[in-house]
């Protein structure tokens, strides 16, 4: 199993219910798919840079996700046919460049 990071763009209703049903979903599809969630970041709701279906504002979710390369395929596939799911991201986590990030920054003395 490999790490991911998943960002999705979610349509937004006038109710947060909405995007926490659509989160809920996208977690037990991961979980369907034999994946585990390791975290997840609900960014909030932000401005678009341009429309995307004629929506101005969408809900963005980040999830950190552990499940099999062969199954992430299934899981794009799915996240595309979910109506309220806009657009999403998958990124393969190096762990070579996250211990990269992770270092503080050095001191200019």
């Amino acid at each position: 199993m490999r790490k991911y990071e998943l960002l999705c763009i979610l349509k937004t209703g006038f109710d947060i219910e909405s995007s926490d049903q659509t989160i809920a979903s996208i977690e037990n599809a991961i979980k369907g798919f034999d994946g585990s969630i390791l975290t997840t970041n609900k960014i909030g709701r932000k401005k678009l840079a341009y429309d995307i279906d004629k929506n101005r504002d969408a809900f963005y979710v980040a999830f950190d996700i552990e499940i099999g390369a062969e199954k992430i395929i299934e899981l794009k596939r799915y996240l595309k046919l979910n109506e309220t799911v806009l657009r999403n991201f998958v990124l393969v986590k190096n762990e070579k460049t996250a211990k990269k990030v992770s270092r503080p920054a050095m001191s200019a003395n």
